[in-house]
């Protein structure tokens, strides 16, 4: 019996990505471990232009994690009116360090630097975010490639929430290229019948309705409430938005979590769902490029 097809709860459970992503980490360490008898070490460098506060915390914390599983991180920092053409030149010292194994550059950028241009410049087989084109194509033809790394999470979360995926009808709510696009790709590779629900989508809800699974990630706070969920449903909320209360601010999912847990069957929370999950793999996606890079032979990069 299966999580979709056994009795509902009152409430659905919670899916803890702290304790997921834990695992996931356990699994990294262990693998950099036995890389290191071999004398390879795998390392993360990390670019920040400018002194955005979110982006400060979410570079702290990406380095703190690398730490604890032992990949060896370098921080770059470049100022806010760094020139495009500063941040292009020292993403191809990056390309060209061997040592090197995964290149980050923090989203956002300031506004006068074209963001597509630097991901694009970004060696693929170092892009440990998964956007560059050549991942996005190779993922979409099932070839092995650096995946992004929220929809990687979110999938991790499905198989130890629900095991086999086959045939189950997935809605993903929402189409950016960071997220929407990959998780439905990766449905689709997961054998699940996938319809996307977008901002012209007729009658939303009655087509999430249908889903096994619901992956909500639309930027919208607390869109999705139990009328959109059919009972026993999967819901992965990987939206984070901060809004305003009675108490001060608090963050809330792209789900209305406390109506939500009343026909679903089990739901991340927010936070503490998917957040932990997207910087395991990141750290994941560091350890595939090193081993991608072992046994992939060097190549020119196109010219941009």
């Amino acid at each position: 019996m299966t999580l979709l097809t056994s009795p509902l709860p009152a409430l659905a459970r919670d899916i803890d990505g702290k304790a997921i992503s834990a695992l996931v980490l356990d699994e990294v360490r262990a693998e950099v471990q036995a890389l290191a008898t071999q004398q390879v070490f795998p390392a993360l460098a990390v670019l920040l232009v400018g002194e955005d506060p979110a982006s400060e915390v979410y570079v702290r914390n990406k380095l703190l994690r690398a730490k604890d599983v032992g990949i060896r991180s370098l921080e770059y920092r470049l100022a806010q009116d760094a020139s495009q053409q500063q941040v292009l030149a020292l993403i191809a010292q990056l390309n060209a360090d061997a040592t090197v194994n995964g290149i980050l550059v923090q989203l956002p950028l300031p506004a006068h630097i074209d963001e597509q241009a630097v991901i694009h410049a970004i060696d693929p087989i170092k892009d440990v975010d998964g956007f560059h084109r050549e991942n996005v194509g190779g993922l979409v033809q099932g070839i092995e490639v650096l995946t992004p790394c929220t929809p990687s999470g979110c999938m991790r979360l499905l198989y130890e929430t629900c095991g086999d995926l086959s045939g189950l009808h997935a809605v993903v709510i929402g189409r950016s290229n960071i997220v929407g696009k990959p998780m439905a790709t990766l449905l689709l590779q997961a054998n699940c019948s996938v319809s996307v629900v977008h901002s012209r989508s007729r009658d939303a809800a009655a087509l999430c309705r249908l889903a096994d699974i619901v992956v909500a990630a639309v930027g919208r706070p607390q869109l999705i409430d139990a009328s959109w969920l059919k009972p026993g449903a999967v819901v992965i909320d990987v939206g984070i938005n901060r809004i305003n209360t009675d108490t001060g601010t608090r963050l809330v999912g792209d789900v209305d979590y406390a109506s939500a847990r009343t026909v679903a069957s089990a739901i991340t929370p927010v936070p503490g769902g998917v957040g932990p999950m997207t910087i395991a793999y990141l750290l994941k996606n560091t350890l595939i490029a090193s081993q991608l890079q072992r046994t992939t032979l060097p190549r020119a990069l196109a010219v941009i």
